[in-house]
């Protein structure tokens, strides 16, 4: 096991700022400088007074209720510190404190990765949680995670993987997909059809140079109307055209269920009940639910999902050397909870 940074370390050790970027780095993370300073301190106490080789269980529980998320990774971070590992499954629903994951095994081996390891849970369950509330106010429809662009770079690809794992239908970044097995979601943004500068031209060569694998859906808010432009593409692809998207923006009411109505009823009318209508911009459960009502079709959500409040994270040493122990408020022990299962990744 590779052992962990000290604080001696840490005095020394020094970063270029104007040469990097300020995420940390996997080895950053597995050696420790992601840590709350105070967990090397403890280390290095409990070495120097011969506690190195305490036994001890630790359990993990959640704050609110929610989609656990983030189980895989965590497993990694703790991989190779000979401990036993515990955990609910990803994807499923937690309690308001309700153990998610328990660790057995000297402390010397995980104390300090606690930061790293309830950060990791923590944000994704938030991510998680934010997509299951929108896949459900979907209505059964398809929900994508369009909230890439919310994020730091370094912790986008973690947050879609979180809003697949909570449920929605797929991710528009493309680490986020390659690490899902996935493929990403998108077809061009508005730049695009502003440089070629008419939206039935730019569905044109759209359809004309992508891939015939790849959905032919079409921005239809970009210029002119747009129950007018959804006509207009659908009457140039055909049979070719899958979908139009709505994202109109706020500053012009956005995407609303009256438009969506309007929208789905002149396709009917003009013999393209096919077309599917995809709404994105702004959207959260509520206006999902109104919109599915409307008859979109499917949605691209982006930051209800990307800033989703975190669902806190503690954890607890709940025995020592075998002996059920805990700090005053909590009950010593551990909590039985039959929804753990042993992990084969440690």
């Amino acid at each position: 096991m590779k052992p962990f940074i000290t604080l001696d370390q840490v005095k020394k050790r020094k970063v270029d700022a104007r040469s990097r970027f300020y995420s940390a780095s996997h080895d950053e993370i597995d050696e420790g400088l992601t840590a709350d300073v105070y967990f090397v301190r403890t280390q290095e106490i409990l070495e120097a007074k011969g506690y190195g080789d305490v036994a001890v269980t630790a359990e993990i529980f959640a704050s609110r209720e929610g989609v656990l998320a983030g189980v895989e990774e965590a497993c990694y971070l703790l991989r190779q510190r000979d401990l036993e590992i515990w955990h609910i499954p990803e994807g499923e629903r937690i309690a308001a404190g309700e153990v998610v994951m328990r660790l057995r095994g000297l402390y010397r081996s995980f104390g300090i990765l606690e930061t790293a390891l309830l950060g990791i849970l923590a944000s994704s369950s938030g991510w998680a949680t934010a997509a299951r509330e929108c896949k459900e106010a979907a209505q059964g429809k398809p929900v994508y995670c369009f909230g890439a662009r919310h994020l730091h770079p370094a912790v986008a690809s973690v947050m879609d993987r979180a809003a697949v794992i909570g449920g929605a239908d797929g991710c528009s970044s493309i680490l986020g997909a390659l690490l899902l097995g996935a493929s990403p979601v998108g077809t061009v943004p508005h730049a695009a059809f502003l440089i070629v500068g008419d939206t039935v031209e730019m569905a044109r060569a759209y359809h004309e140079l992508m891939p015939p694998e790849t959905p032919r859906i079409i921005l239809v808010d970009t210029f002119k109307d747009e129950a007018e432009e959804a006509l207009r593409v659908a009457e140039a692809l055909k049979s070719d055209l899958q979908g139009i998207r709505l994202d109109t923006p706020g500053e012009r009411g956005g995407v609303t269920p009256g438009l969506v109505r309007e929208v789905r009823a002149r396709l009917n009318q003009a013999g393209y009940p096919g077309v599917k209508i995809m709404v994105s911009g702004g959207l959260d459960p509520e206006r999902i639910s109104a919109l599915a009502a409307a008859g979109a079709d499917s949605f691209g959500v982006g930051s209800y999902i990307a800033r989703a409040p975190a669902i806190d994270m503690t954890m607890d040493l709940k025995e020592i050397q075998g002996r059920p122990i805990a700090k005053r408020g909590r009950i010593p022990g551990i909590a039985e909870n039959p929804r753990l299962v042993k992990s084969s990744r440690a």
